[in-house]
């Protein structure tokens, strides 16, 4: 099961392009809307208690949120900057530059659809 977080509503639109994806492809998720600023402890308690195996977070403008989740899990984090100001070049840098030992992997800005790909990707490693 794949487990997508989003930031806020606002991320709505990329979050679509993310699930139509995934339900072309029969995969099982849930969306969740948390802020990873302000309602951090719904974020963690959400991520301790997940039974996703691939979590997809989907962020603008700071991007903190595919940082902290990889930060409370093992479990793999797709990170989607969303081009909510700079045309999104400050979220895609705030998510691709993860401190060693945080990793991140990073999709293009807005590309939900990638990182559905990616998660698919994922889970059939352990199908195989």
């Amino acid at each position: 099961m794949i487990e997508i977080i989003a930031g806020s509503k606002s991320d709505e639109e990329i979050v679509k392009k993310t699930t139509k994806i995934l339900d072309e492809n029969n995969i099982p998720f849930k969306v969740n809307y948390i802020s990873a600023h302000r309602n951090h402890e719904k974020l963690v308690k959400k991520v301790k208690n997940s039974e996703a195996s691939v979590f997809i977070c989907i962020a603008g403008l700071a991007a903190a949120l595919p940082g902290v989740v990889a930060s409370l899990t093992e479990k793999p984090v797709i990170g989607v900057p969303v081009s909510a100001a700079l045309n999104g070049l400050d979220a895609l840098l705030s998510i691709v530059q993860m401190p060693k030992g945080v990793p991140v992997a990073t999709v293009g800005i807005d590309n939900g659809q990638n990182a559905a790909y990616l998660a698919i990707r994922i889970l059939g490693v352990n199908n195989e």
